[in-house]
């Protein structure tokens, strides 16, 4: 889950130190390594990437649909691909 390829235009790298609450350490330590990151640092360059360039966020409109879409799968309300091929008389 590296991401270190883009660390900047000309690849240098700069130290920063940063002071946290031992409590968010605690939390980072925690998941780091869980999450596929060779090292803290990595991690902890991801998370501020994300602050710099947040990532897409899906509308209310969109997480309503997902809601609804997964509602009626649980329930059975959906049919498969093949199923509906076959109803229709479709070949590949």
């Amino acid at each position: 889950m590296s991401t270190d390829s883009d660390s900047g235009s000309n690849g240098e790298m700069e130290k920063i130190n940063v002071r946290v609450p031992r409590a968010l350490l605690s939390q980072i330590d925690e998941v780091w390594e869980q999450r596929g990151y060779a090292n803290k640092s990595e991690f902890i360059r991801d998370a501020l990437r994300d602050a710099v360039n947040p990532p897409a966020q899906l509308s209310e409109e969109a997480l309503k649909h997902l809601a609804e879409s997964r509602e009626q799968r649980e329930s059975g309300e959906t049919v498969s691909h093949d199923d509906v091929k076959d109803r229709l008389g479709l070949d590949d």
